[in-house]
This record gives C-alpha cells, sequence and structure tokens, in this order.
C-alpha cells in the first residue's frame, strides 16, 4: 500500500511540478534512486547499501539549482504521503551515506533557495 501512495505522490509531483521547472530530473527518477530507502525509513534498522547507492546516485545528478530543487519538491511531496516516516531518519539519511548537501531534508526545506 505504501508503495502505491508512492507512486501516486510521484505522478501527482510530476503533474503539478516538471511543468514549472527548467530541470533534468522528474520525479519518477527521484522515486527510483529512493526505492531503497523505503523500508529503513519507515522501520528503521539497517540502512540497506542499495539506499545509500541511491542517494549518492541522486547528489551526483542534481548539479544544477533547478535540478537540487526539483529533488527538494519530489522528497517533500513524497514523503508527506509517505505513511509511518521517521522524519529522524531521513534528516540523517545523506550524513549516513555520505552526502553533503547544501539544505536540511525536511518537509518544511524552502526547496526555492
Amino acid at each position: 500500500m505504501a508503495g502505491l501512495t508512492l507512486v501516486c505522490a510521484l505522478v501527482l509531483c510530476m503533474l503539478v511540478i516538471e511543468p514549472m521547472a527548467t530541470s533534468s530530473i522528474l520525479c519518477g527518477d527521484v522515486a527510483k534512486q529512493m526505492t531503497g530507502c523505503m523500508k529503513y525509513l519507515q522501520n528503521g534498522g539497517n540502512l540497506p547499501s542499495s539506499c545509500c547507492d541511491g542517494v549518492r546516485a541522486l547528489n551526483t545528478q542534481a548539479k544544477t539549482s533547478p535540478d537540487r530543487q526539483t529533488v527538494c519538491r519530489c522528497l517533500q511531496s513524497a514523503a508527506k504521503s509517505i505513511s509511518g516516516l521517521k522524519t529522524k531518519l531521513a534528516e540523517g539519511l545523506p550524513g549516513k551515506c555520505g552526502v553533503n548537501i547544501p539544505y536540511k531534508i525536511s518537509t518544511s526545506t524552502n526547496c526555492n533557495k
């Protein structure tokens, strides 16, 4: 059920946000890279290597400001629709994966900066 909710949220994100952005990254790309993180972000436990692989790949892909803003918006949209998401785990994900990003992972982050 959570997977279906995520897919619906990401489709909505693509329909609403993507036409406004000048980014080469789509919310579907973000979802694909973050798939390995879902169980960890809901249940905690061991961080799968596939999750960090996705986080690092997404960081590598998001080089421009519009790309980073799109990723931020996609993550926010998805996070709001995921039942049982542990926000503290999401906030710590970049650091645990050895990725330095210029903004805090949070549903309240201003993605326009």
